[in-house]
């Protein structure tokens, strides 16, 4: 693939996973949809759903669609990135760029898709909470240590995905998220990708939603530090116990 063939396959496939991870996350809490008030499973599951579909369109890529997969990868030693893309650091800066992209753009298209619900009165940080991950107990250091833990677990198994015989697929993937957000999910909503969290609160922040209030710059942060780190432990560990 050529350069900008990855950039618009991780832009693609990020964009759809944040159309329809923010999408339900919309449904979910945003007054008035059909969805209003399902719970924490059906975000789970729509979310879960949302990898599965990122996956699939970015699959010529390597579909990492997410730049602690990338960044994993890299610390893995991995020789590719995708078939045939060579594991640099110039390439996982286009993969990094392709997902902050696609991540703002699903986020902006959430918002098109739910407007009328975000003119309805509900308090801004509901309204956040559609487009960025927050704690429910904010202690930054704890914050930190759950999402560097979470994001671990995701790329951990899916690099030790590696290992098995017969061919998993995006199915296996989107499984795997939605058991780390029954999981390990509560505290902070779990976003184990920086880019699903960062381009969807520069989007809030640029948007013109009624009644928004702060987009927590102050948070904004941990759940970019903490997939990073725990994207990189697993990567470093993976070769030594799941390839070893």
């Amino acid at each position: 693939m050529s350069t900008g063939q990855i950039f618009v396959t991780e832009m693609l496939g990020t964009m759809m996973l944040l159309l329809l991870g923010c999408g339900v996350v919309a449904n979910v809490i945003l007054p008035r949809t059909k969805g209003f008030g399902g719970g924490w499973l059906l975000i789970n599951f729509g979310w879960g759903l949302a990898v599965f579909a990122g996956v699939f369109v970015a699959f010529r890529s390597g579909a990492h669609i997410n730049p602690a997969v990338t960044v994993g990868l890299m610390a893995s030693g991995a020789q590719e990135f995708g078939p045939g893309i060579e594991a640099t650091a110039g390439n996982a800066v286009v993969y990094i760029a392709g997902q902050m992209v696609g991540a703002f753009l699903g986020a902006v298209l959430t918002y098109l898709v739910y407007k009328r619900h975000f003119d309805e009165e509900a308090p801004g940080a509901v309204k956040l909470a559609v487009f960025s991950t927050g704690p429910e107990l904010r202690s930054y250091g704890w914050n930190l240590m759950t999402e560097i833990v979470g994001t671990f677990v995701l790329v951990f198994v899916v690099l030790s995905f590696a290992n098995w015989p017969g061919d998993l697929g995006p199915l296996a993937v989107a499984l795997l998220v939605v058991g780390i957000g029954a999981s390990l999910g509560g505290p902070t909503g779990y976003a184990i990708n920086p880019a699903r969290d960062l381009g969807p609160r520069i989007a809030h922040a640029v948007l013109p939603i009624r009644g928004k209030r702060s987009s927590d710059w102050s948070y904004s942060w941990v759940p970019v530090a903490g997939p990073l780190v725990g994207g990189s432990l697993a990567g470093l560990l993976a070769p030594a116990v799941a390839f070893g």
